[in-house]
């Protein structure tokens, strides 16, 4: 009887060690991608890493991006389930 119960409990931590990493993973990547996009370079390159989409708004002397990426919990990336991250860096190139 207690088995069962270990084994989901297990199973429901490790998911969650999964989807914290993943989320200081969009986050170092939203980050640096935020300041790659601020300087006037591309960041296709970090996107593609983190396995995540970009969307890049400049406002106020600043560049923010948001990365989005299907949860990397087990089970949960098919039904829909997404993780995202936001950074915001200074626009160099506004300045230009």
């Amino acid at each position: 009887m207690a088995m069962p119960a270990v084994i989901v409990c297990l199973a429901l931590c490790v998911a969650a060690v999964q989807a914290g990493a993943q989320q200081v993973r969009l986050a170092d990547a939203a980050a640096v991608a935020a300041r790659m996009l601020g300087r006037g370079d591309d960041a296709s390159g970090v996107v593609a890493r983190a396995g995540a989409t970009l969307e890049a708004d400049r406002v106020g002397g600043m560049v923010c991006v948001r990365l989005t990426a299907a949860s990397a919990m087990a089970g949960l990336g098919p039904l829909g389930s997404a993780a995202s991250a936001r950074a915001c860096a200074l626009d160099d190139t506004a300045a230009e």
